[in-house]
Protein backbone atom coordinates (compact mmCIF):
# COMPACT_ATOMS: atom_id res chain seq x y z
CA UNK A 1 0.00 0.00 0.00
CA UNK A 2 2.74 2.11 0.94
CA UNK A 3 4.62 1.76 -2.16
CA UNK A 4 1.34 3.10 -4.11
CA UNK A 5 0.98 6.06 -2.44
CA UNK A 6 4.89 7.11 -3.18
CA UNK A 7 4.30 6.23 -6.90
CA UNK A 8 1.13 7.79 -7.62
CA UNK A 9 2.84 10.97 -5.31
CA UNK A 10 5.98 10.89 -7.69
CA UNK A 11 3.07 10.69 -10.78
CA UNK A 12 1.27 13.52 -9.46
CA UNK A 13 4.56 15.54 -9.02
CA UNK A 14 5.79 15.08 -12.43
CA UNK A 15 2.08 15.56 -13.75
CA UNK A 16 2.81 18.87 -12.12
CA UNK A 17 5.63 19.52 -13.52
CA UNK A 18 4.90 18.81 -17.01
CA UNK A 19 1.67 20.96 -16.91
CA UNK A 20 3.74 23.68 -15.96
CA UNK A 21 6.21 23.44 -18.09
CA UNK A 22 3.55 23.32 -21.23
CA UNK A 23 2.37 26.61 -19.64
CA UNK A 24 5.54 28.27 -19.32
CA UNK A 25 6.18 27.22 -23.03
CA UNK A 26 2.60 28.40 -23.78
CA UNK A 27 3.56 31.57 -22.29
CA UNK A 28 6.80 32.44 -24.28
CA UNK A 29 5.63 33.66 -27.37
CA UNK A 30 3.33 36.60 -25.28
CA UNK A 31 6.64 37.29 -23.40
CA UNK A 32 8.59 37.65 -27.00
CA UNK A 33 6.06 40.06 -28.03
CA UNK A 34 5.67 42.13 -25.26
CA UNK A 35 9.56 42.55 -25.04
CA UNK A 36 9.65 43.74 -28.81
CA UNK A 37 6.94 46.21 -28.22
CA UNK A 38 8.70 47.46 -24.96
CA UNK A 39 11.69 48.16 -27.07
CA UNK A 40 9.64 50.11 -30.33
CA UNK A 41 7.73 51.73 -27.92
CA UNK A 42 10.66 53.24 -26.01
CA UNK A 43 12.56 53.54 -28.90
CA UNK A 44 10.16 55.34 -31.34
CA UNK A 45 7.66 57.53 -28.79
CA UNK A 46 8.05 59.63 -25.49
CA UNK A 47 7.27 55.97 -23.58
CA UNK A 48 9.00 56.19 -20.01
CA UNK A 49 7.38 53.34 -18.34
CA UNK A 50 5.32 50.59 -19.43
CA UNK A 51 1.79 49.44 -16.94
CA UNK A 52 0.49 47.08 -19.61
CA UNK A 53 1.03 45.35 -22.73
CA UNK A 54 -2.26 43.63 -25.19
CA UNK A 55 -2.09 41.65 -28.41
CA UNK A 56 -4.64 42.74 -30.66
CA UNK A 57 -5.71 40.75 -33.73
CA UNK A 58 -8.08 42.23 -36.03
CA UNK A 59 -7.11 42.50 -40.04
CA UNK A 60 -3.53 43.27 -38.73
CA UNK A 61 -2.08 42.74 -35.45
CA UNK A 62 -1.19 45.09 -33.42
CA UNK A 63 0.84 45.29 -30.15
CA UNK A 64 -1.04 48.21 -27.40
CA UNK A 65 1.05 49.21 -25.03
CA UNK A 66 0.24 51.40 -22.13
CA UNK A 67 2.39 53.34 -19.67
CA UNK A 68 4.07 57.23 -19.10
CA UNK A 69 5.37 59.50 -21.38
CA UNK A 70 7.86 62.04 -20.02
CA UNK A 71 5.38 64.64 -18.79
CA UNK A 72 3.70 61.66 -16.71
CA UNK A 73 0.60 61.90 -18.98
CA UNK A 74 -0.66 58.24 -19.66
CA UNK A 75 0.22 57.34 -22.73
CA UNK A 76 -1.13 54.33 -25.28
CA UNK A 77 0.96 53.50 -28.05
CA UNK A 78 -0.52 51.04 -30.68
CA UNK A 79 2.37 49.10 -33.03
CA UNK A 80 1.95 47.23 -35.87
CA UNK A 81 2.97 43.50 -35.29
CA UNK A 82 4.43 43.67 -39.18
CA UNK A 83 5.76 47.15 -39.02
CA UNK A 84 4.14 50.84 -40.40
CA UNK A 85 2.66 53.86 -38.60
CA UNK A 86 3.15 53.61 -34.85
CA UNK A 87 0.28 55.51 -33.28
CA UNK A 88 0.70 57.51 -29.71
CA UNK A 89 -1.88 58.90 -28.18
CA UNK A 90 -2.60 60.25 -24.30
CA UNK A 91 -5.10 59.01 -22.58
CA UNK A 92 -7.26 61.84 -21.76
CA UNK A 93 -7.48 62.25 -25.58
CA UNK A 94 -9.68 59.51 -25.94
CA UNK A 95 -12.85 58.15 -24.59
CA UNK A 96 -12.12 56.03 -21.30
CA UNK A 97 -13.03 52.37 -21.03
CA UNK A 98 -15.78 53.38 -18.68
CA UNK A 99 -16.88 55.48 -21.42
CA UNK A 100 -17.07 53.16 -24.05
CA UNK A 101 -18.69 50.59 -21.51
CA UNK A 102 -21.74 52.68 -21.10
CA UNK A 103 -22.19 53.39 -24.87
CA UNK A 104 -22.54 49.89 -25.42
CA UNK A 105 -24.59 49.41 -22.38
CA UNK A 106 -26.86 52.42 -23.26
CA UNK A 107 -27.14 51.36 -27.32
CA UNK A 108 -26.71 48.26 -27.35
CA UNK A 109 -28.18 47.13 -24.20
CA UNK A 110 -25.98 43.22 -23.53
CA UNK A 111 -26.72 40.95 -20.80
CA UNK A 112 -22.81 40.58 -19.97
CA UNK A 113 -19.80 42.40 -21.12
CA UNK A 114 -17.01 39.90 -21.49
CA UNK A 115 -14.06 42.04 -21.71
CA UNK A 116 -13.02 45.03 -23.00
CA UNK A 117 -10.03 46.02 -24.43
CA UNK A 118 -7.98 48.72 -26.98
CA UNK A 119 -7.31 47.95 -30.89
CA UNK A 120 -7.14 49.48 -34.06
CA UNK A 121 -9.95 49.44 -37.09
CA UNK A 122 -9.28 50.62 -40.28
CA UNK A 123 -5.81 52.76 -38.80
CA UNK A 124 -8.38 53.66 -36.55
CA UNK A 125 -7.43 53.26 -32.74
CA UNK A 126 -10.63 51.48 -31.09
CA UNK A 127 -12.30 50.41 -27.93
CA UNK A 128 -13.32 46.58 -28.62
CA UNK A 129 -16.45 45.73 -26.70
CA UNK A 130 -17.30 41.95 -26.49
CA UNK A 131 -20.24 40.97 -24.92
CA UNK A 132 -23.06 38.30 -24.76
CA UNK A 133 -26.74 39.29 -25.23
CA UNK A 134 -29.79 37.40 -23.20
CA UNK A 135 -30.09 34.61 -25.91
CA UNK A 136 -26.09 33.75 -25.22
CA UNK A 137 -25.33 34.92 -28.73
CA UNK A 138 -21.92 36.70 -28.68
CA UNK A 139 -21.63 40.35 -30.09
CA UNK A 140 -18.02 42.52 -31.17
CA UNK A 141 -18.20 46.15 -31.04
CA UNK A 142 -15.59 48.26 -32.29
CA UNK A 143 -16.00 52.16 -30.87
CA UNK A 144 -14.17 55.45 -32.10
CA UNK A 145 -11.10 55.38 -29.26
CA UNK A 146 -10.87 59.52 -30.25
CA UNK A 147 -14.85 60.56 -29.82
CA UNK A 148 -17.31 57.31 -29.01
CA UNK A 149 -19.45 58.93 -31.37
CA UNK A 150 -18.80 56.32 -34.24
CA UNK A 151 -19.12 52.76 -34.20
CA UNK A 152 -16.61 51.61 -36.32
CA UNK A 153 -17.41 47.43 -36.63
CA UNK A 154 -20.55 46.22 -35.45
CA UNK A 155 -20.54 42.07 -35.45
CA UNK A 156 -23.69 40.96 -33.16
CA UNK A 157 -25.37 37.02 -32.83
CA UNK A 158 -22.40 35.12 -33.46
Amino acid sequence: MKKWIIIISIAVVILIGLAANVYLNALKPVKAAEQKAAAIANAKTDLQSIKDFSIFNGDETYYVVKGTNSKNEKTIVWIPEKGGKILERKEAEGISREEAINKVREEKNPEKILSVRLGMVDNQPAWEIYSQSESGLINYYYLDFDTGEEWLTVIENL
